[in-house]
């Protein structure tokens, strides 16, 4: 895997991945205009588990119509400022939704898939929650 990241004003930067896609890292910290690197890889360790939490659902046939996870996160009060704790909440919402799938889903992504979070977990207290919403199918419009 491989990427770039230039310099593009004061402390922005343009950051692109090696498949061609182009990210904003803005290291301001008043009139900042993307999200900081500390930020990014908040939103990754969010993103890379509800990746798989969706998919484990998917692939145990159950009826997910939205997933979101609420990050939170303590930094040290020190340089360097690095996370000292993570708490990723996943609030699911579908159909039928099994209590029991959707915390199998979540452990599977903390204890085997999420690369992200995992990576962290080595120098991070993560931990994981989650909350299931019901949800109900309405008839389409005629």
């Amino acid at each position: 895997m491989e990427a770039t990241v230039k310099w593009h004003d004061n402390n922005t930067f343009i950051g692109r991945s090696g498949s061609g896609h182009a990210v904003v890292f803005d290291g301001n910290k008043d009139d900042s205009t993307a999200p900081s690197p500390m930020e990014m890889v908040l939103m990754a360790a969010g993103a890379c588990s509800s990746v798989d939490v969706v998919s484990i659902l998917k692939k145990s046939r159950q009826q997910v119509l939205d997933c979101e996870v609420k990050l939170s996160a303590e930094r040290a009060d020190t340089v360097p400022k690095v996370f000292t704790k993570l708490h990723l909440h996943f609030a699911v919402t579908g159909v039928n939704l099994s209590e029991k799938q959707v915390e199998r889903a979540v452990q599977l992504s903390a204890d085997k898939y999420c690369s992200v979070s995992i990576m962290l977990s080595g120098s991070v207290a993560v931990t994981h929650s989650f909350s299931v919403v019901a949800a109900e199918l309405t008839p389409a419009a005629e």
